[in-house]
């Protein structure tokens, strides 16, 4: 089955799987709402992160203007409450090239990766917001929870190791994604169910581009570092949580 061929190398990755408790908590009809809210602030926040690291590490100011602007009508929608679906329907068109920084250490493949990843990541933002729309959920800021917060305390302050870890956790992230959209699918209804099943090819293919990426720039072994945020990844999923989201951790009842 190709979901199960796709899943299968992202359960060897991380080092837990969901507790029954958030699923049970998550598969709840009046939840349904809060997962679609934080799961479009989720969104965002991957293309943010995305272009966060290639701003900073590996793009000419340029670029980086125009990434700033590429992304600016979703921030706008979901933190200034500007703009609707029908202002976003044209806004996912990179026209202009991406250029490197002079004498940037970092390859062009990582520019390449994180476009892509940015584009896929705002269209699926699109996609969640259109189901919002059809089912008259309206959308509310969503404050962060502690999942990514927790990871990045443990993000190392030299470099290029520091970005290695936020590569490493941006890799957890997204293949803790796939793996909640797999175990939730099953407890929505049909329109949903597909919708959370098309995005698990996509998800599963960012972490590992995350993952080679921070390999690729190591140029080293990094296994034991993956192996370590991966634990404190488990930690923050299988401990008590008071906040429920898509990413929290087993619900505090």
């Amino acid at each position: 089955m190709p979901t199960l061929q796709l899943l299968a190398p992202i359960l060897s990755f991380l080092k837990c799987e969901t507790p029954e408790a958030w699923i049970n908590e998550a598969k709840k009809p009046e939840n349904l709402p809060n997962i679609l809210r934080d799961h479009l602030a989720c969104e965002l926040k991957a293309a943010q992160t995305a272009m966060h690291l290639i701003r900073k590490y590996a793009v000419d100011k340029a670029s980086s203007k125009v990434l700033v602007e590429w992304l600016k009508p979703y921030e706008d929608f979901l933190y200034r409450k500007k703009g609707d679906l029908h202002s976003l329907t044209h806004k996912n068109n990179l026209s202009k090239v991406i250029l490197p920084k002079n004498n940037s250490p970092y390859s062009h493949d990582l520019i390449d990766k994180m476009v892509l990843l940015i584009k896929e990541e705002l269209h699926h933002f699109y996609q969640v917001l259109k189901i919002m729309i059809n089912r008259n959920i309206p959308f509310n800021v969503v404050t962060a929870g502690r999942y990514a917060k927790g990871m990045m305390k443990h993000v190392t302050t030299y470099e290029p190791n520091a970005l290695i870890d936020k590569m490493i956790i941006a890799a957890y992230i997204e293949a803790r994604s796939c793996e909640r959209f797999a175990k939730l699918a099953p407890h929505l209804d049909n329109d949903l169910n597909k919708f959370y099943v098309s995005l698990l090819r996509s998800e599963a293919r960012h972490y590992q581009d995350y993952l080679a990426l921070a390999t690729q720039i190591a140029g080293k072994d990094i296994s034991d570092r993956i192996d370590h945020i991966g634990k404190v990844e488990a930690q923050l999923i299988l401990t008590k949580d008071t906040d429920f989201k898509f990413h929290s951790g087993s619900p505090f009842n």
